[in-house]
């Protein structure tokens, strides 16, 4: 049995990923785990410039946006006081809302997948998920929960890219499937509905 995990939560924008994680987080500290949550672009130094670049408010090539989320993502890893591996090694479950596949799947939008993984290698290597969770939503009511709840859109945020980006995902997931452990879970349905799901299938790791 595992003492603690390492969740990926991935999905195309509007996926509804930040309340997934929120109610995840809430039944394993209920099940006795101490949690640490996260996210991809972070907060940091890094992070931030890509938050700039995806508001449109800094413009870059889209192979410099990928060696910037690689920097991030390593950062995110290995920081001496807040990485990830850190976390793991002090026994914290934790959930990160978004990892490499996001990657995988918005950068070769614009670029060859193969290099994007090949690329992700030092932190696939430095820390798996143990799984992938997957929340699957049609584009169009993705985009219909975009323009519900944010003022502006990001970089991916229009209908043709989020079409792109899920084909993208399926195709990373397809050319990985006996290297990562991936969940997909149907999230054009209720809250509640994939909750419990997602739930189902973290316990049964533990």
């Amino acid at each position: 049995m595992k003492k603690n995990l390492f969740i990926a939560l991935e999905g195309i924008d509007g996926s509804g990923k930040s309340t997934q994680i929120k109610l995840l987080e809430q039944r394993l500290t209920d099940a006795g785990h101490k949690v640490y949550t996260t996210f991809e672009p972070t907060d940091g130094m890094i992070g931030s410039v890509l938050r700039s670049i995806l508001k449109g408010s800094i413009k870059a090539d889209h192979r410099t946006i990928a060696g910037l989320f690689l920097a991030d993502r390593l950062d995110h890893l290995l920081n001496e006081e807040t990485g990830l591996v850190k976390k793991m090694k002090e026994g914290y479950t934790v959930i990160t809302d978004r990892y490499y596949f996001s990657s995988y799947a918005y950068h070769a939008t614009h670029m060859d997948m193969d290099w994007v993984i090949a690329a992700n290698k030092l932190c696939a290597e430095a820390l798996r998920p143990d799984i992938n969770l997957f929340i699957d939503v049609s584009p169009e009511i993705s985009m219909q929960r975009i323009n519900a709840n944010r003022v502006g859109t990001e970089l991916f945020e229009n209908i043709d890219s989020l079409r792109a980006v899920r084909e993208k995902y399926f195709e990373a997931f397809t050319k990985l499937k006996d290297d990562e452990h991936i969940f997909i879970t149907n999230g054009d349905r209720t809250v509640a509905a994939i909750a419990d799901e997602l739930w189902e299938k973290v316990s049964s790791l533990l």
